[in-house]
């Protein structure tokens, strides 16, 4: 087992724990991993900035690929930030700007006949911006003739305050690129064709100008957003600085972020009540079917801020005093529990990953009496679960007063999700 997990996780994953650090050296190890990994984040984005702007200005089915793939890659680093969530308010406030889901996308362009129209819960279910220069919003005429990040951010993201209603961020972009997944549980992603950015009589879906002063406007502001997050972790900057305010509650921070997200967040809202709903719109990464992706790299997100280490990008290891070490020192026993909980989750969203990768993808793993499916979803599920236990453990052995993580009627009331 160990050769395996030093081959997919790097030699972290066999590391003795580390030497007992004090409670600030731990923190800065933390913060330094941070700015990290959302300096990652920011570069990624910008490298999808470049290839945005280069099928903007030239449409081609290879520069829709191309813009394609530098969102898959810009989802890696970004996924392994989301551990930094729940403890950390700056992030918290800030996180629904760049990673909202799910969204209702007939806000934002046209959509299958099958989507329906305006309901209840969202009368913008089908505003179609990019269709529409002017609209009515919240009983007042919107001036969208020009599309720009500040009509995206001020004015439609979560407007009437309707949470689907997302305008910003990795999840428009992702269904600008690949349109609506229509494929069901079939084999497939969303096959939006490079012809609706093209100019003249060969636009396809209507308005490609707008499609694309959308989807400029968007990328821009993604990148805009990191940068601003990334200044947030630097020596100086705000997050950082809230989190060495008071050593404990940074201590406790760390470990609201991969409880919450290990448990409530992930196992629950984003893996288990698919599972319930057998929904394929239940994906993270629905449009592109990179699903898959999005949940294994949550989760070595948790792992490697327990472990205090981080690969970036460029293969530099950002690494030093850590969690686990502390832990280590209060009990090595429970350090090493959930060390090993952390690595069985690892080899769970392996296999999970490796499957969709060989063409079972995760939305076909959702359907309904699909046994091969569900068991791989939910050993991931129970193997965080697990870990979550362990992480609850590792609070106590360390005198946490008062820290509560984030739950899920998935996985604590299941049938609440069908009242």
């Amino acid at each position: 087992m160990r050769p395996i997990l030093t081959a997919l996780f790097g030699a972290a994953a066999v590391m003795a724990s580390p030497a007992f650090a004090d409670k600030t050296a731990i923190l800065d190890n933390y913060a330094d991993i941070a700015l990290a990994k959302y300096t990652d984040s920011l570069s990624t984005a910008q490298s999808l900035q470049t290839a945005v702007e280069a099928l903007i200005d030239a449409p081609s089915a290879e520069a829709l690929q191309s813009a394609k793939l530098a969102w898959l890659q810009a989802r890696v680093p970004y996924q392994q930030t989301e551990v930094y969530r729940f403890g950390n308010a700056i992030v918290d406030d800030w996180e629904g700007k760049v990673n909202a889901w799910p969204l209702d996308e007939g806000l934002i362009d046209y959509v299958d006949a099958s989507y329906g129209g305006a309901t209840d819960e969202n009368e913008y279910a089908v505003l179609n911006v990019i269709a529409n220069p002017s609209f009515t919003l919240s009983g007042e005429t919107v001036d969208a003739a020009a599309i720009t990040p500040a009509l995206l951010e001020g004015q439609l993201h979560e407007a009437d305050e309707v949470e689907s209603n997302v305008a910003t961020g990795y999840h428009a972009i992702e269904f600008l690129l690949w349109g609506q997944d229509l494929n069901g549980h079939g084999a497939g992603a969303g096959a939006r064709p490079w012809t609706d950015y093209a100019a003249g009589d060969n636009c396809t879906g209507g308005n490609c100008d707008r499609r694309g002063d959308y989807l400029k406007a968007a990328t821009d502001l993604l990148v805009s957003d990191l940068g601003w997050m990334v200044a947030q972790w630097q020596e100086s900057g705000d997050a950082r600085a809230e989190l060495l305010a008071n050593e404990d509650a940074g201590i406790a921070t760390i470990l609201t972020g991969m409880g919450s997200l290990s448990y409530g967040e992930q196992a629950g809202e984003r893996m288990k009540l698919g599972v319930l709903l057998n929904d394929p719109e239940e994906e993270h990464d629905c449009f592109s079917d990179n699903t898959h992706n999005s949940h294994f790299y949550d989760a070595l997100g948790i792992r490697n801020v327990y472990l205090g280490s981080y690969t970036s990008i460029d293969g530099t290891v950002i690494s030093g005093p850590s969690l686990s070490g502390h832990v280590a020192s209060a009990d090595s026993s429970v350090d090493g529990e959930l060390r090993a909980k952390l690595d069985a989750t690892m080899i769970e969203m392996s296999e999970m990953k490796s499957a969709a990768e060989a063409g079972f993808a995760y939305d076909m793993m959702l359907e309904r009496g699909n046994e091969k499916g569900e068991a791989l979803i939910m050993g991931a599920v129970d193997a965080l679960v697990d870990q979550t236990r362990s992480i609850e453990r590792a609070v106590a052995v360390l005198g946490v007063d008062q820290l509560a993580f984030e739950g899920s009627d998935s996985l604590d009331d299941p049938s609440a999700v069908f009242q």
